[in-house]
């Protein structure tokens, strides 16, 4: 009897989440480990689904490099990195967006399905979505990689207005028709941004902010912009979780209620973070 009266607390302690956003869009950037372990993907799932039927409106913006690296591979593609960034040429193009949009993309959608979810699959061309243009970093030429310079939200309105979940694949096309690789952190923040949406939250391989990053219980539960600036100043935020806390950043400044970053790895993690008090991750807020 126990253990019920134990699961019952727990159901009470998640009502008043579920009544906040009830109704309310986040969007959920779906990447690292979370894609690639068979229990972690169908628990992510899990909590997207659960997250639909209590009445929020989740949107997914994925990524796929381990599965782009798998097909070059098969493939005999070698992939250059210019700061950590894939150097894709026309022939990489064709094969990232394969994978992603026609692979990865799908591959979401079908699970999803599997919970009778009302889901739909797009890629950042569909309805003029995402508009991008080539960039250009002082290091070298990466190719067909770009940054986003407009966002059409009229489809993602269209489709949430009438129940769907859509799965976004973050390719892009600029204004004469050339396609580019998006940074999936990127596109993210952009959709977050546009949707005016409740929350942002990033799916990662690490549990959030640590003070120190050696040590996962110096975790950084709660944060606010300007203390992010103060966190980059003293070196805490470094490395490749700049990027991300920027697109973070960006997102709380256009709008964005909240911003999570969280360990995907962890089971129900999406459950935890946002129907418990304390969740698990790091939240980005403008203040406290």
């Amino acid at each position: 009897m126990e253990k019920y009266i134990v699961k019952a607390g727990i159901l009470i302690e998640a009502l008043p989440y579920i009544k906040e956003f009830n109704g309310k869009i986040v969007v959920i950037k779906y990447g690292g480990s979370a894609m690639t372990d068979d229990f972690i993907r169908a628990k992510i799932i899990e909590d997207i689904a659960l997250m639909k039927y209590v009445g929020m409106k989740p949107v997914i913006v994925h990524g796929g490099g381990p599965a782009i690296n798998s097909m070059l591979n098969q493939i005999g593609k070698e992939t250059d990195f210019i700061n950590g960034m894939r150097v894709t040429d026309e022939e990489t193009m064709d094969t990232v967006e394969m994978v992603l949009s026609g692979g990865v993309n799908k591959n979401i959608v079908n699970l999803l399905s599997a919970h009778n979810i009302k889901v739909i699959g797009i890629s950042g061309k569909d309805g003029k979505l995402f508009t991008a243009e080539k960039l250009i970093i002082d290091d070298g030429d990466l190719g067909h990689v770009g940054t986003l310079t407009n966002i059409d939200t009229s489809l993602l309105e269209v489709l949430l207005d009438n129940g769907y979940t859509p799965v976004i694949s973050p390719i892009a096309t600029d204004t004469d028709g050339n396609t580019y690789n998006i940074n999936a952190d990127m596109a993210a923040s952009a959709v977050a941004s546009a949707l005016k949406a409740q929350k942002l939250i990033y799916i990662s391989d690490i549990p959030g902010i640590l003070r120190n990053i050696e040590d996962e219980k110096s975790l950084i539960h709660q944060t606010t912009l300007k203390e992010i600036t103060q966190l980059k100043k003293e070196g805490i935020i470094n490395g490749g979780m700049v990027p991300k806390v920027d697109f973070a950043v960006e997102a709380v400044d256009s709008g964005v209620s909240s911003v999570h970053i969280l360990d995907g790895r962890v089971e129900h993690s999406l459950l935890l973070e946002i129907f418990t008090k304390k969740g698990i991750g790091t939240i980005i807020k403008k203040e406290h």
